[in-house]
């Protein structure tokens, strides 16, 4: 491991989205979804699942859609349990949410589906660890058909909206090349290389997790970022376990040569492709 690599702790904080009619954003995702709506404010709305804010919404009605620019693929909602996941699944089947795919990954479970403006979601499973396919000393993540009669089957008790313990458990993006995402996410900021799935996407992780962060070029190799007010990501938030680990990576960044602008409680860089990630002060430096 490097001596760059990111704690065990670091976590994926909250995605910040763009929108387009921020009521029926929130109607989505509170009635369809599962989130609590935590408050709302001016244009924007902060939602999760009753403990910190897992998604900020923003409300630009004259936002503007693109195709083919670099962005959110999607994020990924992670629930405690199967019997969680089964419990969503029956509730976006009831309520008649369009799923846009559902597969079996070895080491997940997952549910995938797009809200109102095209923002793409997957919610999902974690097996055991212990369970996770390695092969040649390497994960083996797959995409297999989901065994949606089985996952059924473990639904217990009825749906009360998606349970305490859930959390971001990582994003996946679209960016121009890998060429320079890889040396930017695993050399500078310091995540492991997890998975290379040919020439356009790779999965990269802290702490021995499957993957906190996805990238891939499916859009195309050189995708421009999207024009300024564009409906999609904003930023997403990146959570380390102690000020002494972000005082470590703002160095090696600003050795880099890459800008760190401040922020309210935190600060935020952009990425090769102009995704912008904000790491926000943890908890004791605050």
């Amino acid at each position: 491991m490097a001596a760059s690599a990111l704690p065990a702790a670091t976590s994926i904080g909250a995605v910040h989205l763009t929108v387009t009619d921020l009521d029926r954003a929130v109607a989505f995702y509170t009635q369809g979804f599962g989130f609590k709506l935590h408050g709302r404010e001016g244009d924007s709305a902060r939602l999760g699942a009753g403990g910190a804010d897992l998604l900020v919404l923003v409300g630009k009605p004259d936002a503007v859609k693109t195709r083919g620019t670099t962005g959110l693929y999607h994020f990924a909602v992670l629930v405690p349990s199967r019997p969680d996941l089964a419990r969503a699944l029956r509730q976006l089947i009831d309520r008649r949410v369009p799923l846009t795919g559902m597969s079996d990954h070895s080491v997940s479970e997952s549910l995938y589906l797009s809200d109102p403006d095209g923002n793409g979601i997957e919610i999902y499973r974690d097996r055991p660890r212990a369970e996770w396919p390695v092969v040649g000393g390497r994960l083996a993540m797959t995409t297999d058909p989901l065994d949606v009669e089985s996952l059924l089957a473990e639904r217990e008790g009825s749906w009360a909206g998606l349970p305490p313990g859930t959390r971001i458990g990582h994003v996946h993006l679209h960016v121009s090349h890998l060429e320079d995402s890889e040396p930017f996410y695993a050399g500078l900021l310091g995540f492991d290389l997890r998975q290379r799935f040919g020439r356009s996407a790779l999965f990269l992780a802290a702490g021995g997790y499957h993957h906190h962060i996805g990238l891939n070029t499916w859009l195309g190799v050189g995708a421009s970022p999207p024009p300024p007010g564009s409906v999609g990501l904003r930023r997403f938030e990146i959570q380390l376990p102690d000020a002494a680990t972000l005082d470590q990576l703002f160095a090696r960044v600003r050795r880099a040569g890459v800008a760190v602008s401040e922020t309210p409680g935190g600060a935020e860089v952009i990425d090769p492709s102009g995704n912008r990630i904000r790491f926000p002060a943890p908890a004791q430096s605050k």
